[in-house]
């Protein structure tokens, strides 16, 4: 059968999702859990490519086994094998043709940045520290020169060949949350470090480093080294997935 399991996690400790050679993985941690807990070596696929020490609010996978632990009880029965840092909430059997990362219609991302001089100790982890002043509502009017299909060839790292830098970003909003700003990016794809550099931009633009008119112009230039820093992975989360072609994972709000 094909199970999709909806997880969630703490990328600190990991490089990324995917199994790598150097260093611990999300992707192993899954497929050492189920080959303990059904006996059965599987391949479990993403939804998406998180980078080393980039987090995960909502982040779904799926895997092929014979399995005959009731759906309901299976979060309970892999999160006994797995690290605390990493846990299943939900799963559910899908049809065979069923893939994590190409049946997912938009993905949300979202970044947060801690705008202070001072340390906080529970923020270490999971938001950028910024020591200057940022100006919200310049950032939210940048924010919005990102919506829309366009070329992010401006936003985005040198990694693996792609064969378009086109996406569509549905919306690109900044708030404030407590004492932390949240940038918000939604699409149907995202480039390698995509919404960090467009994080990145945006601090700049809060900081008047750049203003909203810049950033049509830069992506209209589509060149990297006009834009913003690429921010670290500490304040990046996956945050929100949509699958609304698939029924059963309607009961997850993954159809929304």
């Amino acid at each position: 059968m094909n199970i999709a399991v909806i997880l969630s996690y703490d990328g600190t400790a990991y490089h990324g999702w995917q199994v790598q050679q150097n260093g611990p993985s999300i992707q192993e941690s899954m497929e050492t859990s189920v080959e303990r807990l059904l006996g059965q070596k599987v391949h479990v696929s993403g939804v998406g490519r998180t980078d080393s020490g980039v987090h995960a609010r909502r982040y779904v996978a799926n895997f092929k086994a014979d399995c005959t632990i009731p759906m309901d009880r299976l979060p309970y029965a892999l999160n006994s094998f797995l690290p605390p840092d990493i846990a299943v909430s939900g799963a559910t059997q899908v049809p065979d043709g069923f893939d994590a990362r190409f049946d997912c219609t938009q993905k949300e991302y979202a970044y947060y940045i801690f705008p202070s001089t001072l340390r906080n100790p529970f923020h270490e982890r999971y938001a950028y520290r910024y020591n200057y002043p940022l100006d919200i509502g310049c950032m939210q009017q940048g924010a919005q020169r990102f919506v829309g299909r366009q070329d992010f060839a401006a936003v985005r790292s040198q990694g693996t060949p792609v064969k378009s830098t086109v996406r569509t970003v549905f919306w690109c909003a900044v708030e404030p949350v407590d004492d932390l700003i949240r940038i918000r990016v939604c699409g149907d794809g995202f480039l390698y470090n995509m919404v960090r550099a467009i994080a990145g931009t945006l601090v700049y633009v809060g900081g008047s480093k750049l203003t909203p008119d810049d950033v049509s112009a830069i992506l209209r230039a589509g060149d990297r080294e006009q834009a913003g820093p690429t921010l670290p992975a500490c304040g990046l989360f996956m945050n929100r997935l949509w699958y609304g072609h698939t029924p059963e994972l309607v009961p997850f709000g993954l159809d929304r």
